[in-house]
């Protein structure tokens, strides 16, 4: 998607249609589809901000249930982005990002096995989650620093809502660059 439909328009879109704007402000995610199409369809939004914070909403609300199954949602939801410097990314948003990413740090061979290791490190730590981050320019070394940081805190439940606002964070630049 390379615009965004007028926001007044969204509720009367296709399903498919609403659904495509989920995978282009946050990534591709059949979970995502099934916890927030139907919003899109129920409720009238100012702009995209109000649209995004309402997703985000929703994932909040699956991060404070008890029940289990909502905790594996909110994760598959977490895990749709992709690993910061991989070579294979589905999303044409996120591969202009990680580009993005790349250029920042003068991608070297050196700094993108550390980042893997990064990657590895803190896929061990939070099983079953993927570090998400909003980017907004700054270099590989800072965002690096980040992970570690995190990595070292090991606290599962605030990767979490940290993931959460960086999605949340994303999807509204992403709107911002595609005129929503």
């Amino acid at each position: 998607m390379t615009s965004l439909p007028a926001i007044s328009e969204v509720p009367t879109l296709s399903t498919e249609a609403r659904a495509a704007i989920l995978d282009t402000l946050f990534e591709p995610c059949p979970q995502l589809h099934t916890l927030s199409v139907s919003l899109l369809h129920e409720r009238s939004f100012d702009s995209y901000d109000a649209l995004i914070a309402a997703v985000g909403e929703q994932l909040s609300a699956l991060y404070d249930s008890r029940l289990e199954s909502d905790t594996r949602w909110l994760d598959a939801i977490l895990v749709a982005h992709p690993r910061l410097g991989d070579k294979k990314v589905d999303s044409e948003q996120s591969r202009r990002e990680q580009a993005q990413l790349n250029q920042t740090a003068g991608a070297d061979d050196d700094a993108a096995e550390k980042l893997a290791s990064l990657n590895r490190a803190y896929e061990e730590k939070f099983p079953g989650l993927r570090y998400v981050v909003f980017v907004n320019g700054r270099s590989r070394p800072v965002i690096m620093e980040d992970m570690q940081r995190r990595i070292d805190r090991g606290d599962l439940a605030q990767e979490k809502v940290d993931g959460i606002k960086a999605m949340c964070d994303i999807a509204s630049d992403r709107a911002k660059k595609l005129g929503g």
